[in-house]
């Protein structure tokens, strides 16, 4: 039966191959930061973060003792609501009203839409991202208008009212400059070190006696030492 031999770094080997080749990992996180800077800032639209918050009444009345089980409906009203204000009725006509026919339409929209219960409570928080700061407060604030009257005609029961008018973000949510940059240095440095140990592996030189004993399993009896010729 034929042997099969299997060749092993250890960890001095890693730290040496690493240290060799520190310069050209370090070259190349810095040469893929600086990439992966300069995409994120002229490549990739940023994104800017509208939201407001509605709170949900599971009766019109709200005049009377509100108790637990008013506020439990109201919490089960919350999925409801958010598929009848991301209908295609409601949102194409909030398209149209607000004139942005070029930039969405019903499904893209919706896709883009977020509305969801915060925590546990009653409270239900819409919000969008959209290039256009200004564009995406205006589709959070109309739909955030037309939902009491839209919602009740809908649902025939219940209510919303305005917790948090609809504001936007002053910075862009997206893309992150820092951590786009600091996964491109890792990738850059992953890349670059891989490649070392690669080229390491595929040398099938014998470069010093240490090698030989390695690789053929001899006993190296004397060196050659190299003479300068000149001296």
């Amino acid at each position: 039966m034929l042997e099969q031999e299997y060749e092993t770094i250890d960890l001095r080997e890693v730290f040496s191959i690493l240290k060799n080749n520190i310069l050209i990992i370090l070259a190349s996180a810095v040469v893929c930061g600086l990439i992966g800077l300069l995409v994120t800032v002229f490549l990739i639209t940023p994104q800017y973060e509208a939201d407001g918050m509605l709170i949900v009444n599971n009766r019109n009345d709200t005049t009377s003792v509100v108790t637990s089980d008013n506020i439990n409906s109201a919490k089960n009203l919350v999925a409801t609501y958010s598929v009848v204000l991301k209908s295609e009725t409601v949102l194409t006509n909030l398209i149209n009203t607000l004139g942005i026919q070029e930039e969405y339409n019903a499904t893209t929209l919706a896709d883009k839409l977020s509305i969801a219960a915060v925590g546990e409570s009653q409270v239900m928080e819409l919000s969008i991202t959209d290039p256009d700061p200004q564009r995406a407060r205006a589709i959070i604030a109309e739909l955030m208008r037309i939902a009491d009257p839209v919602l009740t005609e809908t649902v025939e029961a219940g209510s919303v009212k305005v917790v948090s008018e609809a504001n936007v973000s002053t910075h862009p949510v997206s893309p992150s400059r820092l951590k786009n940059t600091a996964i491109a240095l890792v990738v850059g440095a992953v890349l670059a070190a891989g490649y070392a140990f690669l080229k390491e592996m595929m040398n099938n030189t014998f470069v010093n006696d240490t090698d030989i004993t390695k690789h053929l399993g001899l006993t190296v009896l004397g060196v050659i030492p190299r003479i300068n010729i000149e001296e």
